[in-house]
């Protein structure tokens, strides 16, 4: 299909900026550049109707580091690292908040809990031992005394079944991942940045003035600069760079009538996790290290053996009083993962750079990777 006039003078006319992707990174990168510049003429690419990827499907957990997560990776890695990235991650959430707005949000502190089987009495007497330290280097990071502390009562409170002992995080919350997507769209179009959905984004060439975009649609995009935010969908465009496709699948229940379940919750080393939304739903996801292989894929879906486990997960551990649960919908979301948990801002070369690789912490670090890629791209750092 060929371009009329208006459509390539109104809307394929040189960009300052192209950005890849109008997820959290992608739409946070936009606005951030508007904020540097307010004259640049920023598109923005997205290959779904909707950011189509992790934004609008993921938890809405507003976390930045269980106990757990922490130990393990201290396992690994320097206390400076460990530490340094749960700092950019609740700096991410504040940037996000501060753009955003709670209200939006609709950000609520319930607080962040990890909870323990039976099983998992040697790690769980392994976090004790290390609270009080934790709790002083995150007080000495992140101005907040006493983050972690133990919360048994919420076992009995919410009548969990096959747990032993909780660890919360009172510094954590929850969202509404499809209202903040809304405000931060809202934000764009009102800043004068163009959204173009449905537009594939198949390669690009390099010129020594320019970078020109190619999509599967047959148009051309011609910029000065280029930031790729694809996340789990990085390596269709850029198959060298260090980022693992990962599917997590997640259920949301019908209405319960007197619900009491509050937060965002952790089972299993974090490979489960569930959190109230609104009074009388549950959200619960995960089971990814049920098929590890299988589930490294950017491709979306369900599989039965992860439903499976994740409706017994429901009606066995978080609802065992409750009878009849019934599922309202299914879906599937991708991450980007890797070796190493810290993002890649990078920039490949003089017209190309990346912000990608959330972690599964898109909510927590996504505004502040999107600000780093934009600073990056417009030589701003």
């Amino acid at each position: 299909m060929k371009l009329s006039f208006w459509e390539k003078n109104s809307f394929l006319h040189p960009a300052d900026l192209v950005i890849i992707g109008s997820g959290i990174v992608g739409l946070n990168a936009a606005l951030h550049a508007k904020t540097l510049d307010k004259t640049l003429r920023i598109v923005v690419l997205e290959r779904g109707f909707l950011p189509t990827g992790a934004s609008t499907r993921n938890a809405g957990f507003a976390c930045f580091g269980s106990m757990t997560e922490l130990l393990d990776d201290l396992a690994t890695q320097s206390e400076s690292t460990v530490f340094g990235l749960v700092e950019r991650r609740f700096a991410g959430l504040q940037r996000l908040r501060a753009r955003v707005g709670d209200a939006a949000l609709r950000y609520e502190e319930l607080g962040g809990y990890e909870i323990f089987r039976e099983s998992d009495t040697a790690v769980f007497e392994t976090c004790c031992e290390n609270m009080a330290v934790f709790n002083q280097k995150l007080n000495s990071i992140l101005k907040i005394e006493n983050i972690y502390s133990i919360d048994n009562q919420i076992i009995t409170k919410n009548k969990f079944a096959k747990i032993t002992n909780c660890i919360k995080n009172k510094a954590e919350g929850q969202i509404d991942t499809g209202d903040m997507m809304r405000a931060l769209l809202a934000q764009c179009y009102a800043a004068d940045i163009q959204l173009l959905n449905g537009i594939e984004v198949t390669s690009w060439t390099e010129h020594s003035d320019e970078i020109t975009v190619h999509t599967a649609q047959g148009f051309d995009f011609a910029a000065a600069q280029v930031l790729v935010c694809t996340n789990g969908f990085t390596k269709r465009l850029l198959p060298d760079l260090a980022v693992q496709a990962a599917r997590n699948q997640v259920l949301i229940t019908k209405k319960i009538p007197n619900l009491q379940l509050r937060g965002c919750f952790h089972y299993d080393c974090g490979y489960y996790y569930f959190r109230n939304v609104g009074n009388d739903r549950i959200l619960l996801g995960g089971g990814r290290n049920l098929a590890k292989a299988e589930e490294a894929t950017d491709y979306f879906g369900q599989t039965p053996l992860i439903q499976a486990a994740l409706t017994t997960l429901l009606e066995t551990v978080i609802l065992p009083t409750y009878t009849a649960v019934e599922i309202d919908y299914w879906w599937s979301g991708i991450l980007g993962l890797g070796d190493a948990k810290r993002p890649i801002v990078s920039r490949l070369s003089p017209r190309l750079c990346v912000a990608v690789r959330l972690g599964g912490m898109g909510v927590a670090i996504g505004a502040l990777v999107g600000e780093e890629g934009a600073a990056l791209s417009l030589n701003r750092e």
